[in-house]
């Protein structure tokens, strides 16, 4: 019986050390972009699942921006990616990345397209600022990362945006 009782407090710990929050994204830019963005943190590590549609085929940027505000028909509202440190644009796992830096989703022919991604580096509402993702956004741009220009990977104007609150 006291077994079962272990086993039962330790699930209830694990089940209680999952954080999920899901959000619409909005179009931009003119453009019809939509679909749903989900974040789950489960220990120490943060999982992005994006399925988004109405997208030009093909290759498109994903990143984090700086500011949670998508109010502006651009998205400049956003601000510039998300780099707490200060670091060139790269792509993600690379000598050199912003913390927002992503990498590309692909759309396919129908314009849909997701896109899963799994870092450490990120959590959702801790006090660690430098990893703290909430008053962030999500930006999806009309073209793809080219991974090496500065400061945002040549990657076009912004289509879709959502605010991660």
């Amino acid at each position: 019986m006291k077994k079962y009782f272990l086993l039962t407090g330790i699930f209830v710990v694990l089940v209680s050390c999952s954080t999920t929050k899901s959000y619409t994204v909005l179009p931009k830019s003119n453009t019809e972009t939509q679909g749903d963005v989900t974040f789950t943190q489960k220990g120490k590590t943060v999982t992005l699942k994006m399925n988004i549609n109405n997208l030009a085929p093909g290759e498109h940027a994903v990143h984090i921006h700086e500011k949670g505000d998508c109010s502006a028909a651009d998205a400049s509202s956003a601000g510039g990616h998300w780099n707490p440190a200060k670091d060139d644009h790269g792509k993600w796992g690379a000598e050199h990345f912003h913390m927002g830096d992503i990498g590309n989703l692909t759309a396919n022919a129908d314009g849909y397209g997701t896109l899963t991604f799994s870092t450490d580096k990120w959590c959702i509402g801790c006090d660690d600022e430098s990893k703290n993702i909430i008053g962030k956004s999500i930006i999806i741009h009309a073209g793809q990362d080219d991974f090496t220009t500065q400061p945002t990977g040549n990657a076009g104007g912004r289509v879709g945006c959502m605010e991660i609150k």
